[in-house]
């Protein structure tokens, strides 16, 4: 296929990919349809204990090796963004962009492959599960796929951006991701007699805003973070004290430090609050993706490969969200590439949406990235 096919070719996957998402580690039609793209380039996929997702290979098979990573699952959102290619899965929607970044991804091994003979090592392709779980990043390292890997690259769509605009940042684009539960312990009684009882609720709400304090009183102000409560449960009737709360939250920061710190003060607030009631608290810790973490000379090298093929770059907005693309980066230098697929409303948003049109030039770009990077390994 020449340049202009390849291009026909991801658009028409986009849309399949687009009416048919799968949640995370259930991406069995998403998988088979990769295996039958690549099979019909005489595209090698690699023999791995994966049982959705997929790693496909591209070039010498021999030293160096990079790799370009997209994530292939879906999220339970209702679409409703009114497209002509819309879900037809009930109650599942790609509305992070994760079918823009598999077709992508897909031109990128096309591209490739019709370049073959000129690559100087080899590409691995990585068609990533279950990113939203979060934790499909670590069921590919877990392959020992990417032992010999010295860079990686990875997309993700940028909704602010028009198409042709990249955003590309030095460190962390996207933050650490931690959960955390909290279950206050009292004792119950009747709503009448609060002294007889010890009052879980109050625990909970007393919590809810100190841990507000942490980020305003004890982080940096110039350092990105957030902790957020987002679902409190206690009691099941207006004229009873319950024995006890449950609420859990979620952690968002930029530096590792900033991380160990906010965990400790929660801990500290949660088990203090519930003390200075006559109460305990039980605590449990989720500890998910760290922050994504661009490589100086990998960045600069994105940033000048964009330049060359005529795209705009901006500095990536920080950006509080997370991605297990990070994990890839704990051991593996690379950079992570905001791609602008044309104004819309927020990831995860039901009304989501990006512009096909972006797809060829990310492609490219992205084939480039692999192809010079090989070059210069």
């Amino acid at each position: 296929m020449n340049e202009q096919d390849i291009f026909t070719k991801i658009t028409e996957e986009f849309y399949w990919f687009h009416r048919h998402p799968e949640l995370s580690y259930e991406e069995v039609e998403t998988t088979k349809r990769l295996r039958a793209d690549l099979a019909a380039a005489g595209i090698k996929v690699l023999d791995l204990p994966l049982k959705t997702g997929l790693v496909a290979e591209v070039g010498t098979g021999k030293a160096p090796f990079v790799a370009l990573r997209c994530d292939i699952d879906g999220l339970p959102i209702h679409e409703e963004s009114g497209l002509p290619y819309a879900s037809e899965h009930e109650g599942r929607m790609h509305a992070c962009g994760h079918d823009f970044h598999i077709s992508t991804v897909l031109g990128s091994a096309l591209l490739l492959k019709a370049r073959e003979k000129e690559l100087k090592g080899t590409v691995y392709l990585l068609f990533q599960p279950a990113e939203e779980a979060p934790g499909g990043a670590k069921k590919v390292m877990e392959t020992g796929v990417l032992k010999d890997v010295q860079a990686i690259f990875g997309l993700h769509t940028l909704p602010i951006y028009d198409v042709g605009t990249l955003g590309i940042r030095e460190g962390a684009v996207t933050a650490s991701v931690d959960k955390f539960t909290v279950t206050f312990h009292g004792k119950g009684t009747h709503a009448a007699h609060p002294e007889r009882g010890v009052d879980p609720i109050v625990m909970a709400a007393s919590f809810v805003t100190a841990a507000q304090s942490i980020v305003s009183r004890n982080i940096n102000p110039a350092h990105p973070a957030l902790v957020s409560i987002t679902h409190i449960e206690s009691g099941n009737t207006w004229n009873v004290i319950p024995e006890s709360s449950w609420l859990e939250g979620t952690v968002r920061c930029l530096t590792a430090a900033d991380r160990e710190l906010i965990k400790k003060r929660i801990y500290g607030l949660a088990e203090g609050q519930a003390a200075s009631f006559g109460g305990h608290a039980e605590l449990t810790w989720y500890a998910g993706p760290p922050a994504t973490n661009n490589t100086p000379p990998w960045t600069e090298f994105a940033k000048e490969e964009a330049e060359k093929a005529g795209l705009k770059v901006e500095p990536a907005p920080v950006n509080l969200a997370g991605e297990d693309f990070a994990y890839y980066q704990e051991e593996i230098p690379g950079a992570f590439v905001l791609v602008g697929t044309g104004k819309s409303p927020a990831n995860h948003n039901p009304k989501f949406h990006v512009d096909p049109k972006a797809l060829g030039p990310a492609a490219k770009y992205m084939a480039t990235l692999a192809e010079e990077a090989l070059a210069r390994l």
